[in-house]
């Protein structure tokens, strides 16, 4: 079973007050969704703000969400 690499676009980014965003992840594989706040600004800008952002830093945001 081939697994599917993070996009994205499996993630969904909210402003929810001074220094924070909400987080939503969406598993392209079962549709499940997991939702974090987060004030790590420099992790944020690093993936929403970019156009082609870092494999680790996908990586990175994804487990922040479903931790």
């Amino acid at each position: 079973m081939k697994t599917q690499r993070t996009n994205k676009s499996d993630f969904q980014f909210f402003f929810s007050g001074h220094g924070h965003y909400r987080v939503i992840y969406t598993s392209p594989a079962t549709g499940k969704k997991w939702t974090k706040v987060t004030d790590n600004m420099p992790l944020i800008d690093a993936t929403k703000n970019e156009e082609n952002p870092k494999r680790k830093d996908l990586e990175m945001l994804k487990f922040i969400c479903k931790n």
